[in-house]
């Protein structure tokens, strides 16, 4: 998912002050986006629910 800079930056300022990786944020938002264009949605919540299951290193993490 491609972001302006400036939304891209707020997103990873967020992410690190809640402790949550931006990587699995963009995923979700991406996962989102793709099960809008679809006429029906089904499986978005299981798609969904295995990104949440999955470990992303937050970006300090990262860092590191």
């Amino acid at each position: 998912m491609t972001l302006a800079d400036d939304d891209h930056r707020l997103l990873r300022e967020l992410c690190e002050q809640h402790g949550v990786s931006t990587d699995k944020v963009l995923k979700l938002l991406e996962t989102v986006r793709d099960y809008e264009l679809k006429d029906r949605r089904t499986g978005v919540y299981d798609a969904l629910r295995d990104i949440l299951k999955t470990r992303f290193p937050t970006d300090a993490e990262a860092k590191q």
